[in-house]
């Protein structure tokens, strides 16, 4: 059997590294409306911060960072 050629796998591997980075985008979008979401429920994004273990700041730059707020 034939290795494939080394610009072949650099071009199959760049391409996964488009769709990991797209789906991660998305998944950073996701999170960050289900962080403005836990806010609207729990009264501020401190709240929400104290429940799962994360720094307000931490919170507050995730969401403007990933929503249209």
């Amino acid at each position: 059997m034939e290795a494939i050629p080394w610009r072949e796998r650099l071009r199959q591997e760049d391409e996964l590294l488009e769709q990991l980075a797209s789906q991660t985008e998305a998944a950073l979008r996701r999170r960050a409306e289900a962080l403005k979401d836990g806010s609207a429920e729990l009264g501020s994004i401190y709240a929400v911060a104290n429940e799962i273990g994360l720094s307000w700041t931490a919170v507050a730059r995730a969401i403007k960072k990933h929503t249209t707020q």
